[in-house]
Parts: C-alpha cells; sequence; structure tokens
C-alpha cells in the first residue's frame, strides 16, 4: 500500500523545523511521498499577512531538491475556509482506498481538535500522526479526546502502513524550537533569519519584501 505523508498549515514562512520534521517522519514511517498544503484561510488562526501565492512559491523553493517531498495547492484553490476534512475527502477520491494518508499535526494542535469542523469524520479519511512539539502539552487532553486517542492508538507503524485510516501514532522527532512566528519577528526587525529559512526562501523573502 502506497503511503503519504500530508503536512498543512499556513507555512508563514516555511522554515526549517517544517523541513526536518517532514524528512525525519518520511524515514520513520517509510513514507513515499510528503505534501505539503498550504493553508489559503485557516479557520483557528487570523488571516496571514503574506498572500497564499507567496507562501505557496515559498514552499514550493523549499522543497524543490526533494524528490519525495510535493507542493499541494488544492486549498488555495477553494472558497471559504480552509476545512482539512474537505481536503481529505479530495485526496481520498483522487487516491481511492488501496492509499495510506498520515495527516501529521503537532501535539499541541491535537488538544484543540474537538474544535476542528467534523473532526471525528477525519479519522475515516486518514491515520493521524502526532509529533512532540519542543513542550508537548498532551496532559491538557478532555475527556472526549482522550476517549478518541485511546480508541485509535497504536505503537505499530506496520498498521499505518497496511491500512488506509483509522490509526492515531505518536512520533518523536528532533525538537527545534523553531516558529514562523518567531522568524517573521526577525524580519520584521530586520534581524537574521539566515539557517532558520531556506536561503531560497530568504532571497524570495528579499525579493518580493515580504515581512516589512
Amino acid at each position: 500500500m502506497r503511503a503519504i505523508g500530508l503536512l498543512g498549515g499556513t507555512f508563514n514562512p516555511i522554515h526549517l523545523g517544517h523541513l526536518r520534521l517532514a524528512e525525519e517522519l518520511s524515514m520513520a514511517l517509510n513514507l513515499d511521498e510528503v505534501r505539503f498544503i498550504p493553508s489559503a484561510n485557516p479557520p483557528h488562526k487570523s488571516a496571514p499577512s503574506v498572500s497564499a501565492k507567496d507562501r505557496a512559491h515559498m514552499v514550493a523553493l523549499a522543497i524543490e531538491d526533494n524528490p519525495k517531498f510535493q507542493l499541494d495547492t488544492q486549498e488555495l484553490a477553494r472558497n471559504g475556509a480552509s476545512y482539512t476534512i474537505d481536503t481529505l475527502k479530495n485526496l481520498r477520491e483522487d487516491l481511492g482506498a488501496d492509499t495510506s494518508l498520515c495527516l501529521i499535526i503537532g501535539s499541541d494542535a491535537f488538544v484543540k481538535l474537538d474544535t476542528w469542523h467534523e473532526w471525528q469524520a477525519l479519522i475515516t479519511y486518514c491515520h493521524i500522526v502526532l509529533v512532540q512539539r519542543p513542550q508537548p502539552n498532551l496532559s491538557a487532553l478532555n475527556a472526549t479526546l482522550e476517549t478518541f486517542l485511546s480508541e485509535h492508538y497504536t505503537d505499530n507503524n506496520h498498521d499505518l502502513l497496511n491500512n488506509a485510516a483509522g490509526f492515531i501514532s505518536m512520533q518523536a522527532i528532533t525538537a527545534l524550537d523553531i516558529s514562523s512566528t518567531s522568524i517573521r519577528t526577525d524580519l520584521y526587525t530586520q534581524k537574521s533569519a539566515r539557517y532558520l529559512v531556506p536561503d531560497s526562501v530568504l532571497n524570495y523573502i528579499a525579493q518580493h519584501q515580504l515581512y516589512r
């Protein structure tokens, strides 16, 4: 069964933490592909300060030298809020039932999963791969999410590769404490973001005078 990782976000901007996360999970889970899916209108965040077109260009530049990494712009082509469930439905329709879809989210996002649109249906379209942030906070799970986690949890990666959807896995990654928020602050204050962001992305930011 083919296995595809799905990494969504505003990528405002994409940074080395995103890329290292994708690389480590690609190796740990033996993924055939990791799709980077920029969000146009994230329902749980304020509108990004940089256009969807620019953010997608930066992702394309950041991943162009890795054949396993692919840019998926379907959320940018849709009107309204960028709901993950809509993206998963589209992917399942396109890829069929014999592809494992692994939705990669941070443990900090998982504690708010029950606020996502049609959140309980997510697990019928994909696996959920939880990655530990530098300061994981799964202890803050409410009873509903604790039950959801326990009902679907597996510590066997083969479950993700041999089934199209239905499992939750936790994966340890190298804790690179890099955030798009801090990078934007550095750029706004004219500090260096070198070695936090790929050089090709920094060049694009400078060329288009972003985050000024």
